[in-house]
């Protein structure tokens, strides 16, 4: 999508909005909600102060849609895993996929969803709910698809599906926290592994 900027002598530039976003997404990957200040996204943008509020808004509003290119794009993993057909399949396509987003040599290290508004004053309180609220969505359709697989016979009877679903999310974030720090994704892709090997599945003939 692409709008048009009116320059200081009057005449439009046009900017791509979907590009506009990606460069937003990645200084709030990069600094937190309240510490990516409108100059430092106003500038990655390549736009003014007055052509960002006409095209997104205010900076809520320019962090609403940011996360929802993240959604749809780095951390698109997380919903396509639902997909896959058993859950062992889910556990790792899920788990690796955090592996694998979160250390992307092109992107800052760990999870825009996880590190954005962690720590945030009163100032920053709504980003920090809207997080909650997408972190809590991803774990209720991992809850649903582990019940499907429970009722199938794809999950051992040994494991309930609503407390193994928090598990495996608790240990995807852990994993955006590890790289964050710093850890390499070999490291965590082993994690992953680890944690796929250390379940007895309902199918698994070993």
């Amino acid at each position: 999508m692409v709008t048009s900027e009116r320059g200081r002598i009057g005449r439009p530039r046009e900017f791509d909005v979907d590009e506009a976003l990606d460069d937003a997404m990645q200084v709030f990957w990069e600094k937190g909600y309240e510490g990516a200040s409108l100059a430092e996204l106003t500038a990655a943008m390549g736009i003014t102060k007055p052509s960002m509020y006409a095209a997104f808004g205010n900076k809520e509003q320019l962090f609403r849609r940011a996360v929802e290119r993240y959604t749809a794009g780095p951390a698109s993993y997380g919903y396509r895993a639902l997909e896959e057909p058993t859950a062992q399949e889910v556990t790792h396509a899920l788990l690796h996929g955090a592996a694998r987003a979160t250390t992307l040599t092109e992107r800052p290290s760990g999870c825009m969803g996880v590190q954005s508004a962690l720590v945030t004053g009163d100032a920053g309180s709504p980003a920090r709910s809207m997080l909650v609220d997408w972190r809590n969505d991803v774990l209720t359709r991992l809850r649903e698809r582990f019940r499907r697989a429970a009722a199938e016979g794809d999950l051992p009877p040994t494991l309930d599906p609503d407390r193994f679903a928090t598990y495996v999310m608790t240990v995807a974030y852990g994993i955006a926290v590890q790289a964050a720090t710093g850890l390499s994704g070999e490291d965590l892709h082993g994690v992953a592994d680890s944690v796929v090997a250390a379940v007895a599945w309902a199918d698994d003939d070993t």
